[in-house]
């Protein structure tokens, strides 16, 4: 084995990085129980123990290297969603009341439409009407000889849609439409903020009323929260200086820290972090750096431009010398071409988002601070808020003048904004605004005065875009541009339109929520997987003996790395995450399994086991590649195309693959190798299994027309169910109703009210916590039921339900009024837009695999029959789930915990194929002229023990989980356990089969030489 010394000095490298990162959540949950310990139950003597905690400069001193206090270990611990964990809910409602207010020139000292506001409200406490048209309801009911248009014809912003002529429903539509564009910007914010933030999975929803839904798994600031949802949105525009005018004060900036640096080694000016990460085109430093501050601006520009060539060294004392002579170009890439030219218009460079972090920093350094104050006082710099197509974020230099901190103008002058779309290019769009009168005065100076320059357009700090000025505009109409969607642009329109939020964002409910599953489903379900992971320990031990127990490290280890590269990432483990586990552990297994198996052959064919372990895993290589490969191909499109649980799945879905196959090829190989050194006896079999499927030959392809004919109607039948059975549908397809309670103390255990309600409903409701005194309940019952009664029979059933746990004497009435806290219809949780991108990813995820294969194998028919398979897989699993929802004791709901199922049978079914299909392609390479259907059955029979082995030992992970798992993810395993059960068929009875039958179409039989 080459590179033995590499890849040990790696393994315990990568063993010490995932043991640091979790350390964090060690010492984080070791607070948390400390805490909970000293409390005994008191929740303030909690909250105080806990602030004590908090007040420590150093909870945790890592090696005393550097010392980290309880937040910081908390912000850096493993993360469970909000299914597993819990977290924050925070509802928001967009005030329809401060829109009104802010659309009137007199605001709260108008009287006519203070009454109206207030009567308004007291209709909206029994009226589910929209509270637009409540407003024109009150305003009848208490003016109805007056016009409407009297309250807000002095604004100058709406003038031109309200004038002396317009209607009361006229004036009612104005007001709507505004108060759809601010609530549309304030979701559209929310989300961008949130997205921001770094929450895994964070679920943020509209839910009528102009209400706004965040969930945010595992959060627990909560005021860190308030601010960032709660914060005003400021819109400028601010002029900009070019790049050439600001890169040689980055030159002294990065010139600077250099010196600092040389002068005292020990006082680093930037932090120096684990995170080696830097963008491709970050420069090395060059030998001769110091001399460039005799050098012109062009000349310096040059010189560094010339340094980029040896960017992509690994050497890591060469990286560590660039940081230290190049502190800032070290994180930042600058904007200058390939001729050492600074590049056009205002960006001044470019980062990475990790980066990102790092040029603040330094930016905010008070040295840096002085230079830039001492060269440019006028400097103002913001990064963009999306990045460009290649994951870099831009600097952008903007122009503050007399350093007042203040734009050239705020968006309080916009008065209207459109989305635009181009008559020739259908997928691009502009944005055209419209001014008011001051403001087109103000905006004909500034693109006078920067004609040929640009003008960034700036939101909550972040550039949205940077226009260049063709022309003065002088009416206070222009357009921009950006190479924006469709989509993009209707929603810079909405920002441009609304500046700052037109109508304030109020967080009327705060609470932490309890995990989906209760605590006890928690507890079985990690309690139950344990026991299945232990179990496949021990198969994989019995099986092949001393080489088990090599493939159990090596599995101990993969297990670890998983958890520990996610407690680096800060990614939250989520339900999805967890399929992607188990289906990481059971490609880890196969990758075993097919090692072994072909070490086993070597062995009988009599060579010695020093050879045998090096022929077995040569000839492995190429079969763990193409099915881990194409898995991680899923991985990706699925990462960079789905939303929510999708993306949670691809994430531990990749990371699982990649060190899966570091552990199964190389810790795996270095055991061996130390036990071949120490002459240590290696047994790969018992005698029980050293012969086991040895003399195992089954004729698929002769058969497989016995096959078709059995999966044809497996198929038939799982159609016609799904025509007429259908499927339980989730809340997040179909919508529902969601109701916060308050029960009475100690009634409050989620799997009882889940089993209470479902006596009633006829169908299990999701239950979680909610806050210290509520639940929240969300079911399905009658929801595609129309009428005015609907409502009130639904309530009738949760009352009926409840009924035990609410305090003695509660009648139907007081328990509407007292204990239902909220009451909403749910919409869809997925968007139409999400929904849209979940089916394309899986669509291009099937392509790509098709594409592969084809690529790999050099064989179209090989691509086909392997998608032909996925979709029987697929086709299966819908069916059993339409088939057998109404008759098993546990939900089997279609919601974003059935994708995941999918998703996790997609790779493991392609994983199996792959390998047969690699099989089948060495046989016929040795083999060239026999038979093709001899070298098929060849091919798919010399498998048969790792497909047996990988499916039984995953398979004893998933019944166990079934088994023994809570309730909630029972349906979820069910799923896979299905789908694990028809990809080994399919991958043996259809792949092989249908790529014959394609592959030998109209070509004669065969004569077997």
């Amino acid at each position: 084995m080459q590179n033995k010394g590499f890849i040990r000095v790696f393994a315990v490298l990568l063993v010490l990085a995932s043991l640091y990162s979790l350390s964090f959540t060690f010492f984080a949950r070791k607070a948390e129980k400390d805490a909970t310990e000293y409390a005994q139950g008191d929740f303030a003597k909690k909250q105080q123990f806990m602030d004590s905690i908090e007040s420590l400069k150093s909870y945790y001193n890592f090696l005393g290297l550097r010392k980290f206090t309880y937040k910081e270990c908390q912000a850096r611990e493993i993360n469970l969603g909000l299914d597993l964990k819990g977290g924050m809910n925070v509802m928001l409602q967009v005030s329809a009341r401060d829109m009104i207010l802010n659309l009137s020139d007199k605001g709260e000292r108008d009287t006519m439409l203070l009454n109206t506001l207030d009567r308004a409200e007291e209709i909206e406490r029994t009226s589910t009407d929209d509270f637009i048209t409540i407003f024109g309801a009150a305003f009848q009911e208490l003016y109805p000889n007056e016009n409407m248009r009297l309250l807000f014809l002095g604004n100058e912003d709406i003038k031109n849609k309200i004038n002396f002529r317009s209607t009361n429903q006229e004036v009612l539509k104005v007001l709507s439409e505004e108060a759809d564009a601010a609530f549309s910007n304030t979701y559209n914010i929310i989300r961008t903020r949130i997205d921001r933030f770094g929450v895994t999975q964070p679920n943020i929803q509209r839910v009528g009323k102009r209400r706004i839904l965040v969930e945010l798994p595992g959060v627990q600031d909560q005021e860190r929260v308030r601010d960032l949802l709660e914060s005003s949105a400021n819109l400028e525009f601010w002029e900009t200086f070019n790049a050439s005018e600001v890169l040689e004060l980055l030159f002294d900036i990065n010139l600077l820290l250099a010196d600092l640096n040389k002068i005292n080694a020990e006082n680093d000016v930037v932090k120096n972090t684990d995170d080696k990460t830097t963008q491709a085109e970050i420069s090395q430093t060059t030998e001769n750096v110091e001399s460039t501050e005799e050098l012109s601006l062009k000349e310096q520009l040059k010189l560094e431009q010339d340094s980029l060539g040896i960017a992509d060294t690994q050497d890591e004392e060469a990286m560590e010398k660039m940081k230290e002579e190049n502190p800032l170009f070290y994180y930042l890439t600058p904007n200058i071409s390939r001729d050492g030219r600074a590049g056009f218009g205002p960006v001044v460079g470019y980062a990475t988002e990790i980066n990102m972090r790092h040029v603040d920093s330094i930016l905010a350094l008070p040295e840096v601070k002085d230079l830039i104050a001492e060269q440019n006082p006028e400097l103002k710099l913001s990064w963009t808020r999306k990045a460009e197509e290649n994951g870099l974020y831009s600097l952008v230099a903007l122009k503050d003048y007399a350093a007042t901190g203040k734009p050239a103008l705020d968006g309080k002058s916009v008065v209207d904004a459109r989305p635009m779309f181009s008559q020739n290019v259908s997928t691009t769009a502009s944005v055209q605004m419209t001014m008011n009168s001051e403001g087109a005065r103000e905006w004909r100076r500034i693109t006078r005065e920067n004609k040929g320059r640009s003008v960034a357009i700036v939101l909550d700090k972040y550039v949205y875009s940077y226009p260049t000025v063709s022309n003065e505009i002088s009416d206070g109409v222009s357009s921009i541009t950006g190479n924006f969607t469709i989509a993009e642009a209707t929603d810079m329109a909405n920002i441009l339109k609304s500046g700052k939020l037109s109508a304030k964002a109020d967080i009327i409910s705060a609470e932490f929520v309890g995990p989906t599953l209760g605590q006890e489903s928690i507890n079985s379900g990690m309690s139950s997987f344990i026991i299945a992971f232990l179990l496949m320990l021990i198969f994989l031990l019995w099986y092949y003996q001393k080489a088990g127990f090599v493939a159990n490290i090596a599995l101990l280890l993969n297990v670890f790395l998983i958890f520990g590269v996610l407690a680096s990432l800060g990614a939250a483990l989520t339900l999805p995450g967890i399929a992607g586990l188990v289906l990481t552990i059971g490609m880890s297994v196969d990758a075993n399994v097919i090692i072994y198996e072909r070490v086993r052959e070597e062995l009988a064919l009599g060579k010695n086991i020093k050879t045998a372990i090096s022929e077995g895993y040569k000839q492995s290589y190429s079969s763990i590649i193409d099915a881990n490969v194409t898995t991680i191909i899923i991985g990706i499109i699925l990462y960079f195309f789905g939303y929510g649980p999708v993306q949670g799945f691809a994430i531990i879905l990749i990371i699982g693959i990649l060190t899966s196959l570091f552990c199964a090829i190389f810790i795996t190989r270095l055991t061996f190798e130390w036990l071949l050194t120490k002459k240590s006896e290696i047994t790969f079999s018992s005698k029980l299994t050293k012969n086991a499927f040895k003399k195992l030959t089954i004729p698929f392809i002769e058969k497989r027309k016995v096959f078709y004919g059995i999966s044809a109607a497996i198929i038939v039948v799982g159609l016609i169910s799904m025509a007429t059975l259908n499927f339980s549908l989730g809340v997040e397809f179909k919508g529902g109703r969601s109701y916060v309670v308050q029960l009475e103390s100690g009634k409050r255990n989620t799997a009882e009210i889940e089993q209470a309600l479902r006596a009633v409903y006829g169908t299990t409701p999701e239950v979680k916590t909610y806050g210290n005194e509520n639940v929240k309940i969300i079911t399905d019952y009658q929801i595609n039921e129309k009428g005015a009664q609907v409502d009130s029979i639904v309530e009738r059933k949760l009352f009926e339900g409840l009924q035990p746990m609410l305090p003695e004497g509660t009648d139907f009435n007081t328990f509407l009024q007292e204990n239902v806290r909220q009451s909403d219809m749910v919409g869809p949780t997925i968007a139409a837009d999400i929904m849209y991108n979940v089916v394309i990813s899986v669509i291009l995820a099937l392509i790509s695999i098709f594409l592969y294969i084809f690529l790999r194998f050099r064989n179209w028919q090989y691509g086909l029959g392997a998608v032909i398979a996925l979709t029987y897989d697929v086709l299966v699993v819908l069916g059993a789930f339409s088939l057998l929802w109404k008759v098993m004791p546990f939900s089997m709901e279609i919601g974003q915990s059935f994708i995941a199922a999918l998703l996790t049978i997609i790779g493991y079914s392609i994983n199996d194929t792959v390998i047969i299909f690699d099989r089948i392609r060495e046989v016929s390479a040795e083999y060239p002229k026999r038979a093709k259907l001899r070298l098929f059955n060849e091919g798919v029979n010399s498998t048969i023990s790792r497909t047996i082995i990988t499916s039984a030992s995953t398979l004893l992970v998933l019944l166990t989980i079934l088994f023994f798992g809570g309730e909630s993810i029972q349906g979820f395993v069910f799923a896979i356990t299905i789908g694990v059960v028809s990809g080994t068929y399919s991958s043996l009875c259809i792949a092989a089969p249908v790529t014959y039958d394609l592959i030998q179409k109209n070509k004669p039989e065969e004569i077997d030489e």
